[in-house]
C-alpha cells in the first residue's frame, strides 16, 4: 500500500495558527514529520497546534515572524537551525487579510503593498532561507498556498490576486532555478474551503456550489492531504505544478 511517509522530515509551516494552517501543520505530523508552528500574531492558537502535534509524537516548535520582513526570517531560520537543524519541507501559507475586498478605484494603496510583502517577498525570504539547506541535504520541498481567485480574477480581487500572481510568477521561475538540484516546488490552489469557523457557523454558499462540477466546497483536510502528498516522495516527479483543490471551479486548459 502507498503511504505519505515523512518520517524524519522537518516541516516549516507559515501562518500555521490559522484555521487552514492548523490542519496542514497536524497532517504532516500525523505522516511523521516534526513541525515549525509559525504565527505572527495569535500566539495561543499557535500553542494549541503544538500540543495537537506533540500528541501524535512528533516534536513541534511554535516561532513568531513577520513574513515580509527580512530580520525576522533570518530570525526564524536561524532559531530552527539551532533547535530543530533546519527543515526539509516549507509550506508558504501566511498572507494578510484584507477583507471587505474593494474595487481597484475603492481599494487603499497600502493593502496592494501588504499583499506584494506576504505573498512574493515572503516567498522570496523563505526562498532564500532555506532552499540552500535543502540542497545541502540533497532533498527538499518548496510548497506555496496560492488560490483559485488568481485564475478567476474577479471584481473586487485585485489587490489579492495581485499578490498571488506574483507569487505564481516567482515560484515558476524559482522551480526553474531549483530543478536541476532536485528540490521540488509546486503550488496548491484552494477554492473557498471549509474550515473550522465555517463548520460551527455555516455560510450562504449555494451560489458558489451551483458552479463547481463537484456540487460541494472542499475541506480544509482535503486541501492538507494535498500538500502531505507533494511533501512526500510520491510526488518526487511533481515540479512547477499549479494545482487547483477547487473541484473543477478553475480548470487549467491547454
Amino acid at each position: 500500500m502507498l503511504q505519505v511517509d515523512l518520517r524524519g522530515k522537518r516541516a516549516l509551516i507559515t501562518g500555521a495558527s490559522g484555521e487552514l494552517g492548523r490542519v496542514m501543520a497536524t497532517t504532516l505530523a500525523r505522516c511523521g514529520a516534526d513541525i515549525v508552528v509559525h504565527f505572527h500574531s495569535n500566539s495561543a492558537s499557535a500553542l494549541l497546534v503544538c500540543q495537537s502535534v506533540e500528541a501524535l509524537g512528533r516534536r513541534a516548535l511554535a516561532i513568531r515572524a513577520d513574513v515580509g520582513s527580512p530580520a525576522d526570517i533570518q530570525a526564524l531560520a536561524a532559531q530552527i537551525e539551532t533547535e530543530l537543524g533546519g527543515v526539509e519541507i516549507v509550506v508558504a501559507n501566511a498572507v494578510e487579510q484584507i477583507f471587505p475586498w474593494r474595487t481597484v478605484l475603492e481599494t487603499p494603496l497600502d493593502s496592494y503593498t501588504s499583499q506584494f510583502n506576504s505573498c512574493v517577498m515572503q516567498n522570496v525570504l523563505l526562498a532564500k532561507a532555506f532552499i540552500p539547506g535543502m540542497q545541502r541535504r540533497g532533498w527538499g520541498r518548496y510548497i506555496g498556498i496560492n488560490t483559485e481567485c488568481t485564475m478567476q480574477m474577479k471584481v473586487t480581487q485585485s489587490a489579492y490576486v495581485s499578490g498571488k500572481r506574483g507569487m505564481d510568477g516567482l515560484m515558476r521561475v524559482l522551480a526553474r532555478e531549483v530543478g536541476p538540484t532536485g528540490i521540488t516546488v509546486n503550488q496548491v490552489a484552494p477554492g473557498w474551503t471549509i474550515s473550522e469557523s465555517q463548520r460551527n457557523n455555516p455560510p450562504d454558499d449555494a451560489n458558489y456550489v451551483a458552479e463547481i462540477p463537484l456540487r460541494r466546497r472542499g475541506t480544509d483536510q482535503e486541501i492538507a492531504n494535498v500538500v502531505a502528498f507533494l511533501a512526500s516522495d510520491l510526488a518526487s516527479y511533481v515540479h512547477g505544478a499549479f494545482i487547483p483543490v477547487t473541484g473543477g471551479n478553475v480548470m487549467p486548459t491547454v
